[in-house]
C-alpha cells in the first residue's frame, strides 16, 4: 500500500494530511497527465456535523487506480511507493488530482 499524502483539506475523509478511508480510488480512464486524474473518493467537507468525518488519518492506503496509462497502474492497483493527492481549494472530485501520476 502506497504511502499517501492529500493536500485536499476540505475532503471529510482528510485528517491532517493523511486519509481517514480505508482505501481510495484514483479515476482517469484515458489520462495522458496529473490534471486528468482524480481522487474519486473525495466528499466535500460540509458544515454539517458528518459520520465519515471520524477516524484518524492513515499513513498507508490501498489506492485502487483506473488510470491506465500510469507507469505506476498495475492491474487496477496502485503499486506507487507514495501518493500525493492534490486540490487543496476542491469541492467536487474533479478538482483533485492524482500528483504522482506518471504517464508509460
Amino acid at each position: 500500500m502506497p504511502a499517501l499524502r492529500c493536500s485536499a483539506t476540505k475532503c471529510v475523509y482528510n485528517k491532517e494530511q493523511l486519509c481517514s478511508r480505508d482505501g481510495i480510488q484514483v479515476d482517469g480512464e484515458h489520462a495522458r497527465t496529473v490534471d486528468e486524474t482524480c481522487c474519486a473518493s473525495f466528499q466535500e467537507r460540509t458544515g454539517q456535523s458528518n459520520a465519515m468525518e471520524t477516524g484518524c488519518g492513515n499513513t498507508n492506503v490501498q489506492v485502487g487506480c483506473m488510470a491506465c496509462e500510469c507507469s505506476f497502474n498495475n492491474k487496477k492497483n496502485c503499486e506507487a511507493g507514495s501518493i500525493n493527492i492534490a486540490g487543496s481549494n476542491a469541492c467536487h472530485c474533479r478538482e483533485t488530482s492524482c500528483g504522482t501520476f506518471q504517464c508509460k
